[in-house]
């Protein structure tokens, strides 16, 4: 399985930017049948989850990007993605999608990384 984030970039304080991870390798129609997520770090600060879904399309978010992100998935273009508005200078990081191999998101351990999208907020 491999996961290609991209659409990060830099964008002045308020703004939106969309992130997608493309998603390839999963076997047959199996893409979609397991928990999805996107993790960021900041630098000097560990890694975070921000947003995650089931693979029945629940969602929960990070505190801090509550109300703001929106996590989806194009299941026909096996895509995951990050609706992200209202940016704040704090949202600076690297985004990194990320799929686990079970179909719940709760306590569930992440297999498959993405390199990394930089998003910088000003």
């Amino acid at each position: 399985v491999q996961l290609v984030e991209s659409g990060g970039g830099s964008v002045q304080a308020g703004g939106s930017l969309r992130l997608s991870c493309a998603a390839s390798g999963y076997a047959g129609n199996s893409y979609g049948s397991y928990c999805m997520g996107w993790f960021r770090q900041a630098p000097g600060k560990e890694r975070e989850a921000i947003a995650d879904m089931d693979s029945d399309g629940s969602t929960s978010y990070g505190g801090s990007v509550k109300g703001r992100f929106t996590i989806s998935e194009d299941y026909a273009k096996k895509t995951l993605l990050l609706q992200m508005n209202s940016l704040k200078p704090e949202d600076t990081g690297i985004y990194y999608c990320a799929g686990a191999t079970v179909p719940r998101c709760a306590g569930a351990y992440f297999t498959y990384w993405g390199q990394g999208t930089q998003v910088t907020v000003s």
